[in-house]
């Protein structure tokens, strides 16, 4: 039999607190327990192991090399030990208490305001406070425990669940189709009534891509610009031009027929990286319980693929 068998959890957290104090009164009476039971126990550590792990003196317990060495390995044990203990936990926990959510405005009317009921019915002691805004916030200082955004993903200090992948259609309505015509190609977009969503940065690009080629901008002409999705998406239901919007705000107009897709053969974007739907939470090595059930949850009902993917 391996000697390392003999080795349990409370002789290992018992010489992590020796060398971390060099002392074993110290340990004893913070443990409550007999300075020579501290003594014996790393004694039986040390003969399962076969390496002697400190050298003892009147004043004071001095790790030995191999104490050192050991120290690493026995505090990563103990660790992850400890995380899986209270990831356990959590399971039969309740989430209790507020989760303050901060979201893109029109994104959480569609996607995140209908499904609080159901949340709140799933776990009725908890409690959200919802921000819509457009603009990046530091979640740190503005006190957020969870940003849903939608971008390209790579700050490290964040940890984020991607839920989605955004996708971009051109799109207007059987109305205006019928009166202008379908562009063929997409230099023929400039002689249409395009509507165009203006941010922060300027009005959003229109970029094309043929199969297995690069993105093109197209050269297009505004004939109406906000910076109110909702107003843009009102204007081309109504038949005033094309829109380019991501599956997550004209999916559902999609499908049920109350948008065509413009150029279909044709990818379009807004930017030429791949943009994510993600929640996003400051990095933290164990996210509290709340975080996460909110996270589980809309993963839950988002599905894979999102259920406004067409």
């Amino acid at each position: 039999m391996n000697r390392t068998n003999t080795i349990d959890i409370r002789a290992l957290r018992f010489f992590i607190s020796v060398f971390n104090a060099q002392n074993f009164s110290v340990v004893a009476r913070r443990e409550d327990v007999s300075a020579s039971m501290i003594s014996r126990t790393i004694h039986q550590l040390e003969d399962a192991l076969g390496q002697q792990l400190f050298y003892r003196n009147t004043r004071a317990v001095i790790p030995t090399e191999a104490g050192k060495l050991f120290f690493d390995y026995a505090k990563n044990v103990v660790e992850q030990l400890d995380e899986a203990q209270e990831q356990l936990q959590d399971r039969v926990a309740e989430p209790t208490g507020l989760v303050r959510i901060n979201a893109p405005v029109f994104f959480g009317q569609r996607h995140i305001a209908p499904w609080l009921a159901n949340l709140y019915e799933r776990y009725p002691k908890l409690s959200v406070d919802l921000t819509l805004t457009d603009e990046f916030i530091d979640p740190l200082k503005e006190g957020a425990d969870l940003m849903f955004r939608i971008s390209k993903l790579g700050d490290s200090s964040f940890h984020a669940k991607i839920l989605a992948s955004q996708h971009y259609y051109l799109a207007a309505s059987p109305r205006y189709i019928a009166q202008h015509g379908q562009p063929e190609t997409p230099e023929e977009l400039c002689e249409h009534q395009c509507l165009v969503y203006k941010g922060f940065q300027g009005p959003n690009r229109w970029l094309v891509q043929n199969k297995n080629e690069g993105w093109v901008q197209c050269p297009i002409t505004s004939y109406l610009t906000s910076n109110n999705s909702d107003s843009l998406l009102t204007a081309a239901l109504q038949g005033m031009g094309i829109i380019l919007f991501p599956d997550w705000l004209i999916g559902n107009e999609l499908k049920n027929g109350q948008l065509c897709k413009v150029l279909p053969d044709h990818q379009a974007a807004i930017h030429t990286q791949p943009q994510h739907v993600a929640a996003i939470y400051p990095n933290v090595r164990h996210p509290p319980l709340n975080v996460r059930t909110v996270i589980d949850y809309f993963t839950e009902v988002y599905g894979s693929p999102a259920y406004w993917q067409l």
